[in-house]
This record gives structure tokens, sequence and C-alpha cells, in this order.
């Protein structure tokens, strides 16, 4: 049987643990699929497939893929009626517009900083409130009583 270290979360804990904050939700993969769940049940996964294309997007090292990334990221998601786009200021939508010609990998990180900030202060509270997350730490709490109780 292998040894769990301390550092182990059992899935319950892993759900539960997701409330602590918005980062621990995200890097999870589990997590990261309930809450894209609930977005789209709110008419607004636009903020996290933006979020996610960001993170994807500083990650890139050609200068090519740049390029090619930030036209795509910016036709999606910024420019006026692109087919996902996200609820930003003028004054940062302005500014993206006018650097996408030569974009740089921070080209959009105001513009992320405000779709996480509204996630943040917005849905991520509604999402722990919400039956998608209640059902999922309960379905969790049941199979891991299961575990240790056959009978229940």
């Amino acid at each position: 049987m292998p040894v769990k270290c301390c550092f182990y979360r059992s899935p319950t804990m892993e759900s539960m643990a997701w409330s602590e904050n918005m980062d621990t939700l995200l890097a999870n993969q589990a997590g990261l699929d309930a809450f894209r769940t609930f977005l789209k049940s709110e008419f607004s996964e636009e903020n996290v497939e933006f979020w996610l294309a960001c993170e994807d997007f500083k990650k890139t090292e050609s200068a090519e893929k740049i390029a090619s990334k930030a036209q795509m990221i910016y036709s999606e998601f910024i420019e006026a009626d692109a087919p996902k786009e996200i609820n930003i200021d003028f004054s940062t939508r302005d500014l993206i517009s006018k650097n996408i010609a030569e974009p740089t990998l921070k080209c959009f990180d105001e513009a992320q900083k405000l779709i996480y900030s509204l996630m943040a202060k917005d849905s991520f509270p509604r999402f722990l409130k919400s039956e998608i997350y209640k059902k999922l730490v309960n379905s969790q709490q049941v199979g891991s009583h299961k575990k240790w109780f056959p009978f229940l």
C-alpha cells in the first residue's frame, strides 16, 4: 500500500480546498472543469477561456507564434463583436487594439487582470454557492465515506 505524505489531499478535501481561493481552483483540472461548467450555465465562460488563453500565450517562445496567437486572442475575445467578446473598459480595449500590430507577451496583461478580478469578485463566490459545487463536494464526501464504511 502506497504511503501518503503529509500533503496528500483526498478528492473530498481537494474540492473543498477550491473554496480557499480562485488560484487553487484554476490550478486543478477538475476544479477548472467544474468552474467552466458553472460559467457556461451563466453564459460567461468567455472569461475563463480568455484567462486560459492568456496563460498559454505567456508561455509562447517563438516570435511568429506570439504574433499569430496574439491575433487569435484579439479576434476571439477583444475586438468589437468578437465571438467571445469579454467585458473590459474602453481604454484597455483601445490600448490592446493599438499594440496588436507588434504584440508582446505582456500585451493582454491588463485585460487578463481585469477579467481575473471580475471572476474572483463575482463569479467565484457564486460558484461556491452553486448547486454544481455543492453536488460535487457532496458526491465526493459520499464516495470517500464508502471507502471507510462499505455499508453506506
